[in-house]
């Protein structure tokens, strides 16, 4: 039986189920009473290009959530920050760091040949071994990489010599950059060296399908190469398939998912959410109407800058920031008297776990246009 005869007879989910299923799995539907680095562990990794985004995506789904906790993680290098999916800082557990970077390590690879020409004459085996070496003597910027390397490779371009170490080694940033309440300019050096460790075996992409499942399922095999950066998986999910159940959804398209995951009915209530810029709920899935209407795509970006975006029956439905004193939220449609309602009390949950010791006022701007 052909794939497209397989998703024209399994069974149908609609964009509110897939959203209520979504949530779910990304712990969004009601605060999980599990531990910081547990949530890090089963999300897969929590995108990280700034500091504070992983807090308060915890902050979003966990019970009894504090910063420290997951600073504490990240000062004892149980949890390290490291390029991995989509070429992106992700935090991930020391486990999933020595396994997830050796999987993506050919995306890292390819992405070197967008430097080619900056690299001319420069020797990539070298290069590593270099950087390597001077990386693990001192944690190193990449400013002091550059100029290092420059001096072995002086008519390269310098940004490429920096972007091969990136690439070719398992470069994570040092504390306290990370810490929460703390600031620190960004220091690297290898996972092995900072962790104590060798990087073990990579990970199976057939393991790794079935964890990207149950944190961001059921989705199709686009969805989970968006979310990986990778591309050819979908020998992977045809291996899993007799572990799988099927699905198509609104347009057809064939979505995996675990057979004992958990799929809430679509009127499962949703309460209001507060997430960070880059939460990776958003970013995801190939097709990410499950979480954005069609009439909000492109609205949580503003050219290279992601906003911080509020969550309304499971949906984007507007942004928020800190101002001052204020949390303001800038809502893109009119909102009910209970729905604001709603988001009030949860901003105030947020705040008292993000800012105990400050004051801030809860406030709603003008509708935000597009």
């Amino acid at each position: 039986m052909t794939n497209t005869k397989r998703s024209v007879t399994a069974p149908h989910l609609g964009t509110r189920a897939l959203n209520r299923a979504t949530l779910d799995r990304q712990l969004l539907l009601r605060p999980a009473r599990i531990s910081a680095a547990a949530a890090v562990e089963h999300l897969v990794g929590l995108q990280a290009q700034n500091v504070k985004p992983p807090y308060y995506a915890l902050a979003a789904r966990l019970d009894g959530f504090a910063p420290e906790a997951l600073s504490r993680l990240m000062a004892d290098r149980e949890v390290v920050r490291i390029v991995t999916m989509r070429s992106t800082i992700h935090t991930h557990t020391a486990d999933d760091c020595l396994s997830l970077r050796p999987l993506v390590q050919p995306a890292r690879d390819r992405e070197l040949t967008n430097f080619r020409t900056g690299l001319a004459g420069v020797d990539l085996d070298r290069l590593a071994a270099l950087a390597r070496d001077l990386v693990e003597t001192e944690p190193r910027t990449m400013k002091q990489l550059r100029e290092a390397l420059l001096q072995e490779w002086p008519d390269a371009d310098p940004q490429a010599l920096s972007v091969a170490a990136r690439c070719r080694l398992p470069l994570v940033q040092v504390t306290p950059r990370g810490l929460w309440g703390l600031s620190g300019q960004v220091s690297l050096t290898t996972a092995e060296h900072w962790l104590g460790r060798p990087a073990g075996p990579a990970a199976t992409p057939d393991a790794v399908v079935l964890r990207y499942l149950a944190a961001f399922g059921p989705a199709s095999v686009r969805d989970m190469q968006t979310w990986a950066g990778l591309t050819r998986l979908r020998d992977a999910f045809e291996r899993l398939r007799p572990r799988l159940v099927t699905f198509r959804d609104e347009g057809g398209v064939e979505l995996f998912d675990l057979p004992d995951a958990t799929r809430p009915d679509p009127d499962t209530p949703a309460p209001p959410r507060f997430l960070p810029e880059f939460d990776n709920l958003l970013l995801s899935h190939a097709d990410r109407t499950r979480v954005v209407p069609p009439e909000y795509r492109g609205r949580a970006w503003q050219g290279n800058i992601a906003h911080r975006t509020l969550l309304v029956d499971g949906f984007l439905a507007g942004l928020w920031r800190l101002d001052e004193q204020a949390l303001v939220i800038e809502p893109f449609g009119r909102l009910t008297g209970a729905q604001r309602d709603e988001i009030v009390a949860e901003g105030e949950r947020m705040l008292r776990i993000m800012h105990p010791e400050s004051s801030y006022d809860v406030r709603f701007g003008a509708v935000r246009d597009a």
